[in-house]
């Protein structure tokens, strides 16, 4: 099996690095969050604990 040149071995780092850093960029920016400010605390509805021992 010949080996690979030294350039085809960046050449394929660089290539992996760039889709991995794509597909995190895609990930990251896909999700809109809203802000704190903006949610309303009144549609957060909280439930007692009650533990019965």
């Amino acid at each position: 099996m010949p080996q690979m040149a030294p350039i085809s071995w960046l050449i394929l780092f660089l290539v992996f690095s760039c889709t991995l850093l794509t597909f995190n960029f895609l990930n990251y920016f896909s999700l809109l969050t809203l802000s704190p400010a903006a949610a309303d605390s009144s549609q957060i509805q909280q439930t007692p604990l009650n533990w019965k021992w």
